[in-house]
């Protein structure tokens, strides 16, 4: 008897592991108060987001932007750590990503094949636009006891740039050449070029991300506030980059985003989206737009950089059409779809 209740006991068991599992669908949370989803029956049973190399905005945003998504869609999100949003762009045309995050000048590179580019010729046409994301800062900085005070000391200096599928890896050594100036370039993860640093085997630092920077922010740890110097991008060199790159913008990083800086700081900035590929179910993207657009706190608790994570920002994106799952969470909530973005077949 005892034998045979064990058995029934462990069918019971696996009944309910089978019912709860949704045979192999996501399971909707029953927590989830924002939304109450029908898992469609087209959905995968998980997705993957490419973001970039740790210690960037880019890694905690989309780790804890899956996580959310995880939480309040049922769709489980793993994390590809890739080189940033060139990779993203190929990743997901090819279909090895199914999300992404990606800079809209690389994103405009690769949509249009650009000539003069990595993706010259090779159109990513697979991707579509899921939500706003934030603002991407040049960030530049040295050692203050280096004499480096501004763009023009670089010259001849040996200066990180991220990695090269990122966007300070694509855009910071085409921005030192735009301005004449002779520096040699060091590619590399930004927590790999901050120990660099530290060793002395640079002479000034670079990235671009959402503020406030992670890397930067070990780095002016290490060498003391006092330390450490960022180096603006203003004036006739800001202007002459903004005629090269007319996707970046003129930008200011406030002083109250960096304990070490006494004044608000003049860069170039360049928005950030979200993307998916073309082919995913357009339910579950409405869902997955939903869960991230209706969470405002919840996605400031994940990176400040989502201050900027808002519908309205939807403007920033001329070019890469919308997911239509996408494109019905926007128009379902009163936001008008540029027309560069209006969804294709």
């Amino acid at each position: 008897m005892k034998k045979k209740a064990m058995i029934v006991f462990f069918c019971l068991l696996l009944v309910l592991i089978l019912a709860f599992s949704g045979c192999g669908r996501p399971v909707v949370r029953d927590d989830d108060v924002d939304r109450p989803p029908e898992v469609g029956d087209d959905w995968p049973g998980s997705v993957t987001m490419g973001t970039a190399l740790a210690g960037g905005v880019y890694f905690f945003y989309g780790t804890g932007t899956g996580s959310l998504i995880d939480e309040l869609v049922g769709m489980p999100v793993y994390i590809e750590q890739t080189g940033g949003p060139a990779d993203n762009m190929r990743l997901v045309h090819q279909g090895t990503l199914d999300l992404g995050m990606i800079t809209m000048g690389i994103g405009y590179q690769a949509w249009e094949g650009q000539q003069g580019t990595a993706f010259e010729g090779d159109e990513q046409r697979n991707v579509r636009a899921m939500f706003p994301m934030y603002s991407t800062y040049s960030h530049w900085w040295a050692h203050k006891d280096d004499g480096i005070t501004s763009m023009r000391d670089l010259a001849g200096k040996r200066v990180g740039v991220g990695p090269t599928g990122g966007t300070p890896g694509t855009y910071h050594p085409l921005i030192l050449e735009a301005l004449g100036i002779e520096a040699e370039p060091v590619w590399g993860s930004l927590s790999d070029l901050v120990a660099s640093h530290l060793e002395g085997q640079l002479d000034a630092n670079s990235f671009a991300a959402g503020l406030p920077v992670g890397g930067l922010l070990s780095y002016a740890s290490n060498v003391g506030f006092d330390h450490i110097v960022m180096l603006p991008i203003d004036g006739p060199d800001r202007t002459a980059v903004l005629e090269a790159f007319p996707f970046w913008e003129p930008a200011t990083i406030p002083a109250d985003a960096y304990d070490f800086l006494d004044e608000d700081l003049e860069t170039i900035s360049v928005f950030n989206w979200a993307i998916c590929h073309k082919d995913l179910p357009e339910d579950l993207v409405y869902q997955m737009v939903d869960a991230v657009m209706t969470n405002h706190n919840r996605m400031m608790n994940i990176h400040d950089a989502a201050r900027e994570t808002v519908p309205g920002n939807i403007q920033t994106n001329t070019f890469l059409p919308l997911h239509p799952g996408a494109a019905r969470w926007f128009e379902d909530h009163g936001y008008a779809i540029p027309a560069g973005a209006t969804p294709i077949d």
